[in-house]
């Protein structure tokens, strides 16, 4: 049964399962938010996720699988989290490929999946939830990439489609004022996944000398932001937060 309140505030999150995504959905969710847990893959993540934040408040968290590379599944997304919560208060496009892509050999099944990820489905999922938004006054945030403006050597398609979200939050903000407020966060170096290997130890150690506050970022650094975007900045719209120790200060 759910026993959450109807007057919650209902966020979804995307690729919500793990690592950043799982830091968003818990903060917004210690917040007040009842959150939509996206995910593709990680569905075992997801459940486990879900199961510890309803535990906390029932009927606060659902999980909702879709291939973002489905243009059908960001509509169906959209409408099984407004079916389930009764309303969509807040869109966080989170989630994204990234892989290094050698120019002269990049092929149309990269294009698809970094642009797909990165900004494709960030446009048409802000496209299917603008009605739900707008009604409510809602917002959205996408995260971007401070390689959106600063391009990564090896990264060419990954940092042009960052560029091109950076682009579509300027001009959803446009599309979507005064109703929806549209900002991004743009993180640094933060938290490389495990399974990471084009980044080699030393290389890591060359980016954290060259950020200011001499340290990778975390996961809950990129909540607070998202956070702080969503619940605490009634007056910001159009506008990219670097979270990133300083590093494009000098860049």
């Amino acid at each position: 049964m759910n026993t959450e309140s109807s007057l919650a505030p209902v966020i979804l999150v995307t690729g919500a399962a793990h690592r950043v995504g799982a830091a968003i959905t818990r903060a917004l969710h210690a917040a007040g938010a009842r959150v939509a847990i996206h995910y593709y893959r990680s569905q075992a993540k997801a459940t486990a996720l879900a199961a510890a934040l309803d535990a906390e408040r029932p009927g606060s968290a659902m999980t909702f699988a879709a291939d973002l590379l489905d243009l059908a599944a960001l509509t169906a997304l959209v409408g099984q989290v407004t079916n389930h919560f009764g309303r969509l208060d807040a869109l966080v496009n989170n989630a994204s490929s990234f892989y290094a892509t050698k120019l002269g050999a990049v092929d149309t099944a990269a294009w698809d999946d970094l642009v797909g990820t990165n900004l494709k489905a960030p446009l048409f999922l802000a496209q299917a939830a603008a009605p739900h938004l707008v009604a409510g006054g809602g917002s959205i945030v996408n995260i971007t990439d401070i390689h959106a403006e600063r391009p990564l050597k090896g990264y060419p398609l990954y940092c042009a489609a960052k560029a091109g979200l950076l682009g579509l939050t300027r001009a959803l903000a446009i599309e979507l004022g005064p109703a929806v407020r549209v900002n991004a966060v743009a993180p640094g170096a933060v938290e490389w996944p495990l399974d990471e290997t084009d980044f080699s130890p030393a290389a890591r150690a060359a980016i954290i000398a060259h950020t200011l506050l001499g340290r990778s970022g975390s996961a809950e650094d990129i909540a607070r932001a998202v956070k702080f975007l969503i619940f605490d900045a009634p007056y910001v719209t159009g506008q990219v937060l670097n979270v990133d120790g300083g590093r494009t200060a000098h860049l």
